[in-house]
């Protein structure tokens, strides 16, 4: 834009502010501050967010003097990678990684299909006690798994089906220390946070138009066609989503895996571990007898920022169906 059209321009608008009376200055002024406070406010916000997970990768990446440093605040003055050394020789990281990584997605996985079927149903069906059994849906959500702790325990402890198992066997089934207990709980919709994916399916399969299914009746379909070929393509964002909520959960659980999985070796379970097996590598490696406060908190920082740089990739790959699903759901419901 040449200087003669800006000054041009300049002159158009000041002369259209003195026939409004100032109104067109105070709307501009008006306009700019609201711009300059949602900036703020929205820097503040990410801020926020993100301060810990900064804090985080600046004190893994320095070396221990530096935690006793006044002077040193966010960027290290001895930078160093043998923290993340470190922690993989305390937790065997790259094992509890692939443990992670595939018990999160086999629930996952169990998790989604259960909730879709479930979600699909009570969006379209009607049963008895349908109300009554939603509720039981919402309950999921609103009661903290802690308060079911010892039923859960007790339940697989001595897990049977009727009696028929004591009845063949004489006892009861102990199913701690394995799988079982977790693919149950997701393949029956009791898995951890499974009442908030059937909440989130079922609004968004009641925001479908009901003339697609009816088009699909007339053309010969089924109930379990229609819902293959005409409810599951159109509702692929929003179970992408629930699968990222599903596998990000299981990922970051350390009660229902702490509870049940006493043999597999997970992050979650790793980390709280690190506190137990600090002072013994700095036994062994000469450095003291006992870990400082301040090495301890160096190495839970760096063991969880480990722990979360799998889930930043796959969120990266993941957005775009995460976003689009959100932006439909708040069309649709």
């Amino acid at each position: 834009m040449s200087k003669k059209v800006k000054i041009q321009k300049r002159t158009d608008f000041w002369e259209r502010n003195r026939k409004t009376n100032g109104y067109l200055l105070k709307k501009k002024i008006g306009e700019v501050g609201y711009r300059v406070i949602r900036a703020v406010l929205l820097f503040g916000l990410c801020f926020l967010i993100l301060q810990p997970l900064i804090n985080k990768l600046s004190v893994s990446l320095m070396r221990e003097a530096d935690l006793y440093d006044a002077t040193v605040i966010n960027v290290p003055r001895n930078w160093t990678l043998s923290n993340f050394k470190i922690v993989d020789e305390l937790i065997d990281y790259w094992k509890c990684l692939f443990n992670s990584a595939w018990v999160s997605l086999l629930c996952a996985v169990l998790q989604v299909i259960a909730a879709t079927l479930v979600g699909y149903g009570f969006a379209r069906f009607k049963f008895p006690l349908k109300n009554f059994w939603f509720g039981c849906v919402l309950l999921l959500i609103i009661v903290p798994p802690q308060t079911i702790m010892s039923p859960l325990y007790l339940n697989f402890r001595y897990f049977d089906i009727f009696g028929i198992f004591k009845a063949i066997t004489g006892d009861s089934l102990n199913l701690q220390k394995s799988m079982a207990p977790y693919l149950m709980m997701c393949a029956t919709c009791m898995g951890l946070k499974c009442g908030l994916y059937i909440f989130m399916l079922r609004q968004y399969f009641r925001g479908v138009p009901k003339e697609l299914e009816e088009a699909a009746y007339v053309d010969g379909c089924g109930n379990l066609q229609t819902f293959i070929r005409i409810m599951l393509p159109d509702a692929k964002s929003m179970i992408v989503s629930c699968f990222l909520f599903a596998y990000v959960w299981q990922w970051t659980d350390s009660f229902y895996s702490k509870m049940f999985l006493g043999k597999v070796e997970l992050l979650p379970k790793g980390l709280n571990s690190i506190a137990g097996r600090i002072d013994a590598y700095v036994k062994s490696s000469g450095l003291g007898t006992q870990a400082s406060t301040g090495l301890l908190n160096q190495m839970i920082s760096t063991g969880t920022l480990m722990a979360i740089i799998p889930l930043l990739i796959l969120y990266l790959f993941a957005q775009k169906g995460f976003v689009e699903s959100l932006s439909q759901t708040g069309i649709k419901m």
